[in-house]
């Protein structure tokens, strides 16, 4: 994995992430993309694990719904935007051809 990689990925998913980690997970997935998106998922899946809400009555109240919704359109983001070691295995934007056709002069 080369720098410019490490810093997308660091730019997906926060400066604390552990640059070892990706650097295995990189290996192992050889995309960028599949990488942050297996952080991001597994991100989701531990906070769906604990209750999303916890409520003490007249004391505390947290709630993790927000968290989990910030990180599942994170990940909608990162599915939609280029990363740096894409082969043009996405396809770009379709052309559009418009044919010209000449105006009736006055």
């Amino acid at each position: 994995m080369d720098t410019e990689v490490l810093r997308w990925l660091l730019a997906q998913l926060g400066p604390d992430t552990d640059p070892s980690d990706l650097a295995q997970r990189y290996e192992r997935l050889h995309s960028a993309r599949a990488t942050a998106q297996e952080v991001l998922t597994e991100r989701i899946s531990t906070l769906l694990a604990e209750p999303l809400r916890v409520i003490v009555n007249g004391i505390a109240t947290i709630d993790q719904s927000s968290n989990v919704a910030a990180l599942e359109r994170r990940l909608a983001q990162v599915a939609g935007q280029p990363a740096p070691d894409d082969k043009g295995e996405r396809p770009l934007n379709h052309l559009v051809g418009i044919p010209l056709v000449p105006r009736q002069r006055r």
